[in-house]
């Protein structure tokens, strides 16, 4: 029988791109300052688009899990940046921080027990917290995928370690 605690840590695992999706810091690490901004051939946006935009969700998520007084943005327009040429260290490092500390921050959401993970959200149409700690995890993994074919397409692919 799987208890709380397990489904907690299994929940947790996927969040942090453990099994058989890629971790997010194993797909950005040491990506090429010339290719943040730059879209190959075939390629809807560029690396730091799609970083801004996993960051976008994953916070508009993580609101709507937390605050009472939750604003949906209006999709598409507030959930993708526009183009930044210019975008420099400042600026990338910045999204990666915030994008991190959030992933943290639902994973703490989600490995504390005073969290009733099948609970519905007050302000809700019928979610729960591990259905938006889901929802995260398969976004993530999705534009991941995205990251790590632009990053090979860009050629600066590196094999990231993953386990099983």
């Amino acid at each position: 029988m799987t208890t709380d605690a397990d489904l907690r840590a299994h929940v947790i695992a996927l969040l942090s791109g453990k099994g058989a999706h890629l971790a997010f810091d194993a797909v950005i690490d040491d990506w090429p300052t010339d290719g943040r901004t730059r879209r190959p051939a075939g390629a809807a946006h560029s690396a730091w688009q799609l970083i801004e935009h996993m960051r976008i969700a994953q916070r508009d998520i993580l609101d709507f899990c937390e605050k009472s007084d939750y604003v949906e943005p209006r999709f598409p327009d507030d959930y993708w940046p526009p183009d930044n040429p210019a975008l420099d260290d400042a600026a990338w490092a910045g999204t990666v921080s915030r994008f991190t500390e959030d992933l943290e921050r639902m994973q703490q959401l989600v490995a504390d027990p005073a969290t009733d993970l099948s609970a519905r959200i007050p302000h809700g149409t019928g979610q729960t917290i591990l259905r938006e700690a889901f929802v995260v995890a398969d976004h993530n993994a999705y534009h991941l995928g995205q990251l790590a074919l632009l990053r090979r397409l860009l050629g600066a692919w590196h094999a990231p370690a993953f386990s099983l």
